[in-house]
C-alpha cells in the first residue's frame, strides 16, 4: 500500500506542530523519518496511523483518504509508538496473543503468528516471562512484535532500535530490510548511520517543514555542492604539481595538506567532477598517484545543517 500525504498540518493550541508537508511513500519503501525533538515527527506518524485526527490536509492509504476510511485502513498498518504500549504484568506470549486477537488475526492463525514474531524478533529465550521482567532492549523487541503481529501492509516505526544493543540493533535492521521489500515503512530514528544502513530515502523535518528529501548521497550533494578529493603524489616537484592541478578546467581550489610528503586536498568546481583529469594529469607527467579519497559529507553535518536554524 501506497502512503501519500498532502497539505498536512496540525496545531497545538498556538504551536504548529505540523505546517503543511506533503509526501508519498511507495509499496516495498523504507522512508527514514528525521528531525530534532519537536520537528513534528510523531505528531505526523500519530495522523498516519489515526492515533490522532488530521488537523488539516489530506493523507491518502492506497488511493483511499483515511478520514473516510480510517477503521478500515487502520487494520493495515503495524504501529510501534515512542512510548512503547507494553503491559507489563502480562507474559510475552500472552501480550503477543491478545494483541492478535485484537488486530483480528484469525483464532486458528494466532498460534502460528506468535510464533514467527517470536523467532523474528529474538524474543524465545524470554517469551515465557512477564514482560516487567524484560530488559528496555527486550520490551522494544516486544513492541516491534506487536506491530507486526497481523502482518500489516504499513509499518508506522517510531524509535524502533531504542535501547537495543549494537547486535540487536544489527539484529532488528535486517528485519526491517526485509520487511521493507513487500511493505511500506515509515521509521523515525535520531541513530543516523541507522538510517543510512536500512532507509532507502530520508526526509527531514524542522518546525514542522520538511526541509530535505531524497537519497543520503542526494543530501550529501545538496549540501557539498562541490566534490573534494584529497590525493598523494609520488616523483613530482610539490609547486609544479599544485600548479598543474590548478590549471585544470574542472578545478577550483588546490589545498596542501600537512606533512612532508606531497598530499594534497583538490576542490572541483561546482557540479564538475575532476577525478578522470586527475589521473590523465598524473598519466601525462610520469607522476606516480598513490592515494585517491573522495572526501563525503557526513549525513550527521547534513542534518545540522539543515536543523540548527
Amino acid at each position: 500500500m501506497d502512503i501519500r500525504i498532502e497539505n498536512l498540518s496540525r496545531r497545538y493550541d498556538r504551536q504548529v506542530a505540523v505546517d503543511g508537508i506533503s509526501f508519498e511513500v511507495k509499496k516495498g519503501e523504507i522512508l527514514g523519518f528525521l528531525g530534532p525533538n519537536g520537528a513534528g515527527k510523531t505528531t505526523t506518524m500519530k495522523m498516519i496511523t489515526s492515533y490522532i485526527s488530521i488537523g488539516e490536509g489530506s493523507i491518502f492509504i492506497d488511493n483511499k483518504p483515511i478520514s473516510e476510511h480510517a477503521e478500515d485502513l487502520k487494520k493495515s498498518i503495524g504501529y510501534l509508538p515512542e512510548n512503547n504500549p507494553l503491559y507489563h504484568d502480562m507474559q510475552v506470549i500472552d501480550y503477543l496473543e491478545f494483541c492478535a486477537a485484537l488486530q483480528g488475526v484469525p483464532n486458528n492463525k494466532i498460534t502460528e503468528r506468535v510464533k514467527k514474531m517470536v523467532q523474528d524478533c529474538g524474543l524465545n529465550a524470554e517469551k515465557h516471562k512477564t514482560i516487567g521482567e524484560l530488559s528496555k532492549g527486550y520490551r522494544q523487541r516486544v513492541g516491534l512484535a506487536q506491530a507486526m503481529i497481523h502482518d500489516p501492509a504499513i509499518l508506522i516505526l517510531d524509535e524502533p532500535t531504542t535501547g537495543l544493543d549494537p547486535n540487536q540493533i544489527v539484529e532488528i535492521r535486517k528485519l526491517i530490510r526485509e520487511l521493507g521489500k513487500e511493505k511500506t515503512v515509515i521509521l523515525s530514528t535520531h541513530i543516523l548511520p541507522e538510517v543510512e544502513a536500512t532507509c532507502d530515502r530520508i526526509l527531514i523535518i524542522n518546525k514542522g517543514k520538511i526541509v530535505a528529501n531524497g537519497t543520503a548521497e542526494d543530501l550529501r550533494s545538496q549540501a557539498s555542492g562541490q566534490e573534494i578529493t584529497k590525493i598523494k603524489i609520488e616523483d613530482a616537484d610539490r609547486q609544479q604539481a599544485i600548479d598543474a592541478l590548478t590549471a585544470l578546467d574542472t578545478v577550483d581550489q588546490v589545498l596542501p595538506l600537512q606533512g612532508d610528503d606531497l598530499r594534497l586536498e583538490v576542490i572541483s568546481r561546482k557540479g564538475k567532477s575532476s577525478r578522470r583529469a586527475l589521473f590523465s594529469l598524473c598519466a601525462s607527467k610520469g607522476w606516480i598517484l598513490t592515494e585517491v579519497i573522495p572526501v563525503e559529507t557526513k549525513l550527521e553535518d547534513v542534518f545540522r545543517s539543515l536543523t540548527m536554524n
